[in-house]
């Protein structure tokens, strides 16, 4: 049979992945340490348990299986942007019931796929069995290590920018990232990127360190920015991620500020 046109010419990164050995299943890469939370417990309890342990979800209980996923994201748009009080939401009113699951044996490219295509962690299960969770950090830090390509990250980055003022509420700014269904807000001094606050922020420094919900975001934002260029490739932007230990980079055009590129971007570029 004649060669199809991927075949004949393959890209960069059909190559890398072909020539790719060390990270072969998901096995490899997922976290074996899945947290759980039962569903009669607050929301306010489970953001101050991934607040602890820096993570961005938690498993729910069921009588034998998980019966659903929460996350950071489920705070964020079920609660605190619905003004509901989170000491008063059940994790189980608040949950996705939906878990998305992949095998142990399932390759890491499939892997980025499905979680690009079901918008969600992936939860890994052996048989019945509960083996692990897959992220897309984790999934960052599994990539091949394709050479600099002309894959850059202005095709995958978000152009419009969230800002926000350093003297922004941080319940008014957790309400924000809820309504519009985003993680981070770029906080800006003198019309200036000055740095980032982000979901993950409102759990570990806001919620699990009981600061203050009427503060300035300013006082828990991250800064300075860890940022890349536009012109820059995929693959410097993930091995930056996984270097600064981040799942959102800020993106110039020499000192202007023309987007912003997260872990779950630079997987949808992995997994194309």
């Amino acid at each position: 049979m004649p060669k199809t046109l991927r075949e004949e010419f393959p890209s960069v990164l059909d190559v890398a992945y072909r020539d790719y050995r060390l990270y072969m299943h998901v096995e490899e890469i997922m976290s074996r340490d899945v947290l759980m939370v039962e569903g009669t417990k607050s929301m306010m309890h489970a953001a101050r348990v991934m607040g602890e342990h820096h993570v961005g979800s938690l498993l729910v209980k069921g009588p034998e299986r998980p019966m659903g996923i929460v996350t950071e994201r489920d705070l964020l748009t079920r609660v605190i942007a619905a003004d509901k009080d989170p000491a008063k939401v059940r994790v189980s009113a608040a949950m996705s019931p939906r878990l998305i699951t992949i095998k142990p044996q399932t390759e890491i490219r499939e892997a980025a796929r499905t979680m690009i295509r079901e918008k969600g962690r992936l939860v890994v299960v052996d048989g019945r069995q509960l083996a692990g969770i897959v992220t897309a950090s984790d999934l960052i830090r599994s990539r091949p290590l394709a050479p600099e390509t002309t894959t850059l990250v202005s095709r995958f980055m978000t152009k419009q920018v969230a800002t926000a003022a350093p003297d922004t509420k941080v319940l008014d700014a957790a309400k924000r990232m809820g309504r519009e269904r985003i993680g981070s807000l770029i906080v800006e001094k003198g019309s200036k990127p000055w740095g980032i606050f982000t979901e993950r922020d409102l759990l570990s420094k806001v919620i699990y360190m009981e600061g203050e919900l009427a503060g300035k975001i300013e006082t828990y934002a991250s800064s300075p920015l860890i940022g890349v260029r536009s012109d820059c490739s995929i693959h410097s932007a993930a091995k930056l991620m996984v270097d600064k230990h981040v799942r959102r980079l800020p993106v110039f055009d020499g000192e202007r500020l023309s987007g912003i590129i997260t872990a779950r971007d630079l997987v949808e570029a992995y997994a194309l």
